[in-house]
């Protein structure tokens, strides 16, 4: 088989049925030899699909005499499938679109009603005729307008409106729908970020330096299977977005220093914190998941990283770190609000209730780890997320409890300063620093809180 939407369908009924769509799209492409260009297009549909999901119900419901949600299940995907390559693939003409979507209809079960399909979909063209964009028929509600619009539930672009304006948030919508970048930081235990930047030039893979990070270069071209990129097996540098680099930056590690990250895997910040420590001092990276760890492992030997040591549990559990280290890394688990363009059906899965329990986690996680700080210490809290209950709210209820505690805004001369806020603690806006939305802060442990 080798039919790019066929492989695109099958992965969308499995996220349909609650896999998640990475995995399911992983799934369909190791059975299948395809070209490049048509894997693209197979891993564009179907995140496309997902991630415009809301979207393309509103059109089908606006389209068609019965609802997108009493449609049959596969019937649904197969038109979601056409629907956002002619509203959202300017590269594939509409009768290519219109075709390939019947001819999927008929071999899956839905041959009697391909005369409902063509219709749909060209009752779709004839109405976005004009080149004025989508024609959806929209709500005068702000919340909702955004929400169908931009293919977000309404209690995301709630939250967003909250703190931000009107088209501040739409910027943000937007900006979370596009397709991620690839950043690189670069190893400077084992090369300079001027050989990094010669080697993947004369390979032919464009990349840029970013503002306020030193070790930081974003791949602004296609670059292949990464592991194939120059200085992959030599350790010159590891994947991680531009502003999870800033966390490790904000913590400030010493040479020497004994450092514990609470939530470690897949080990980013880890082993960041040894560069930046020079491979000297100790690190205990902590992480419920095993299988995660391992992934730490193979990247710290890949980096030739001596100082960290792993630890396979629950943060709240440890009672060993107990006043034992310079400096903490709660990167706790978060909805991953700040990252939805990287995750398509995110959006999806998370609710008000997991942000709830997700809150009441960092909560515990937090008051639990603080113990772990000397006093005089540091511990650098951490999210993803862009949702105050998870951020804003967890510190200053922290700070309420544990009146020995104090945040320690970022100097001047930090990489940080940059996205520092009047409370202290450091916010970054995905629409307006272009990388994932992230909070983070400093707190200090002062001295006479034995």
């Amino acid at each position: 088989m080798d039919n790019p939407r066929q492989i695109a369908f099958l992965a969308l009924r499995d996220v349909h049925k609650g896999a998640y769509a990475d995995v399911a799209l992983d799934k369909v492409l190791q059975k299948v030899k395809l070209q490049d260009i048509d894997r693209r297009l197979v891993t564009e549909l179907v995140y496309g699909s997902v991630r415009r999901q809301r979207t393309l119900d509103a059109l089908i419901d606006q389209f068609a005499k019965k609802k997108s949600q009493q449609q049959p299940k596969d019937l649904r995907t197969i038109l979601h499938l056409g629907l956002y390559q002619l509203c959202y693939q300017e590269r594939i003409p509409a009768s290519a679109a219109v075709n390939t979507t019947v001819q999927l209809a008929k071999e899956n079960g839905f041959a009697g009603l391909t005369g409902f399909v063509n219709g749909l979909l060209r009752q779709y063209i004839r109405q976005a005729g004009g080149g004025e964009g989508i024609p959806l028929q929209l709500s005068e509600n702000p919340v909702e307008r955004l929400g169908i619009l931009h293919s977000f539930p309404d209690w995301i672009i709630q939250v967003w409106l909250e703190q931000l304006s009107f088209a501040e948030t739409e910027q943000l919508c937007e900006w979370m729908n596009q397709s991620p970048t690839i950043d690189l930081r670069v190893n400077p235990l084992r090369t300079s970020i001027d050989v990094v930047e010669k080697a993947l030039q004369s390979a032919d893979v464009l990349v840029k330096r970013l503002p306020n990070l030193p070790q930081a270069l974003r791949l602004i071209s296609n670059s292949g299977p990464i592991q194939n990129l120059p200085g992959f097996k030599e350790g010159w540098w590891v994947v991680q977005d531009a502003s999870a680099q800033l966390v490790s930056h904000l913590l400030e590690p010493q040479p020497g220093e004994a450092i514990v990250d609470a939530c470690a895997a897949p080990g980013g910040k880890t082993t960041h914190i040894a560069e930046l420590m020079v491979d000297k001092g100790k690190i205990w990276a902590c992480d419920r998941t095993a299988s995660r760890l391992r992934k730490l492992q193979e990247n710290a030997r890949r980096l030739n990283l001596q100082s960290i040591q792993i630890c396979t549990g629950d943060s709240r559990q440890f009672l060993q770190f107990q006043n034992t280290a310079d400096r903490v890394l709660l990167d706790a688990p978060c909805s991953g609000l700040g990252t939805l363009h990287r995750h398509a059906d995110a959006r999806w899965r998370q609710t008000p209730e997991s942000v709830q329990e997700l809150s009441k986690l960092q909560k515990e996680l937090l008051a639990h780890t603080s113990t772990f700080v000397k006093s005089g210490g540091v511990l650098v809290y951490a999210t993803c997320t862009l949702h105050p209950a998870e951020n804003e709210a967890v510190i200053s209820e922290f700070l309420a409890e544990y009146p020995h505690w104090q945040i320690e805004p970022p100097n001047t001369d930090s990489p940080l300063f940059a996205y520092s806020t009047p409370s202290g603690w450091c916010k970054v806006w995905p629409h307006r620093q272009n990388m994932d939305g992230f909070f983070m802060v400093r707190l200090r442990k002062t001295n006479d809180s034995e």
